[in-house]
């Protein structure tokens, strides 16, 4: 019997993080990460990659009809906004009184 391989993407970027997109059809706008799918190297921003989604009334949602949510993106289409300068960053590390802190590249300051 063959054993599942599964490989998590490795990333910097945590839920809740403020991050622009800068490849796709959405290019350029911004917003808080809401989920991150390490195993499929995909995340969700919040009112970004917005699709139309048909939906069949059910004993819950008595009205169905057509919705709108957000639609999951490849985690290499998003990067971190830095606060102070307000433009995408990479994201470093820094050990600071014994911890280990994320940094913004362009700034220097910790996120």
């Amino acid at each position: 019997m063959a054993q599942k391989i599964t490989s998590r993407t490795k990333t910097k970027l945590k839920k809740g993080d403020l991050v622009q997109v800068i490849a796709g059809r959405d290019r350029g706008k911004s917003g808080k990460i809401i989920h991150i799918d390490l195993e499929k190297g995909r995340v969700i921003v919040e009112k970004v990659n917005v699709v139309k989604k048909t939906k069949r009334a059910s004993a819950e949602s008595q009205k169905g009809g057509i919705i709108e949510i957000e639609a999951s993106m490849h985690i290499s289409n998003v990067m971190l906004l830095d606060t102070k300068t307000n433009k995408p960053t990479r994201i470093g590390m820094r050990f600071e009184d014994g911890k280990k802190t994320r940094i913004a590249k362009k700034s220097g300051k910790a996120v």
